[in-house]
């Protein structure tokens, strides 16, 4: 797997590529993480990597000449490695507010991929031209904007990194995260060490019981009551999956009926 970052900035790379569970991923190559700074494909003395734009405003454009200078050489280095990029190039992924939420499902379906092109754009933005003849496909964190490309990008590389074989020291923990399909799509329940006791608060006697079938229901019923209260559209995308069984909902239904009583 191999990702390609465009990037003003490939110094802010260098401490999330090498700190964290996740190095080991782009220490072994088995996601190899090559950055490209268009900067080194621009013209003139000044190597101008943005202009003005068109129709006044605020701001500048990031221009598309460099920038396709830049693909043009990791188009070629990628062919160099492996040659049937020729024929089927990696995606282009440009972090945009237009593009689809990342969410988990998307987070897996680019961790069974081959990798792509990362574009991290900045300024006002990127000229549409470059856009339209190159990007296919577009990424959002969220409602907000970032001052750059190069933080979705490392999101996007260490949700990707900790799904892949070997990366975390028990290869099943990830199967235990939020919205896995492992746990049905739901928020996970909370987690607790040594000491038994701290600050008068105890741990869940459930926990301690020793009964594997008792703990995996208090943890079963902790995640639907955590993502009833902050998430319910999760448990509703859950019912209509069929992922609920008798006892989720009557959990459901009697933790509903003591949250009534609480008003």
């Amino acid at each position: 797997m191999r990702f390609d970052i465009i990037t003003l900035f490939p110094e802010m790379f260098a401490p999330f590529l090498e700190s964290g569970v996740t190095r080991r991923a782009y220490a072994s190559g088995q996601v190899a993480v090559h950055l490209w700074n268009p900067r080194d494909y621009a013209q003139g003395n000044y190597r101008r990597v943005d202009d003005r734009p068109f129709g006044g405003g605020p701001g500048m454009v990031m221009l598309a000449e460099p920038l396709q200078h830049c693909l043009d050489a990791i188009r070629a280095a990628r062919v160099a490695e492996q040659a049937q990029e020729a024929e089927l190039p990696a995606p282009l992924v440009l972090f945009s507010p237009i593009g689809v939420t990342l969410k988990h499902a998307v987070v897996a379906d680019w961790a069974e991929s081959q990798g792509a092109v990362l574009l991290c754009g900045r300024y006002e933005g990127i000229d549409q031209r470059f856009i339209d003849a190159h990007v296919t496909h577009q990424i959002s964190l969220g409602d907000f904007v970032l001052s750059g490309g190069e933080l979705a990008a490392m999101v996007l590389l260490d949700s990707i990194a900790r799904l892949q074989p070997g990366v975390l020291n028990d290869e099943g923990s990830f199967q235990q995260d939020s919205f896995n399909p492992a746990l049905d799509g739901l928020l996970d329940c909370p987690h607790y060490t040594r000491p038994e006791q701290w600050n008068g608060q105890d741990v869940p006697a459930e926990l301690l019981s020793g009964h594997h079938a008792h703990i995996e229901r208090w943890r079963r019923d902790q995640r639907l009551r955590i993502t009833a209260a902050h998430r319910p559209e999760l448990i509703d995308q859950a019912r209509s999956q069929g992922l609920l069984n008798a006892k989720d909902e009557a959990y459901l239904a009697r933790n509903l009926e003591k949250n009534a009583s609480k008003l």
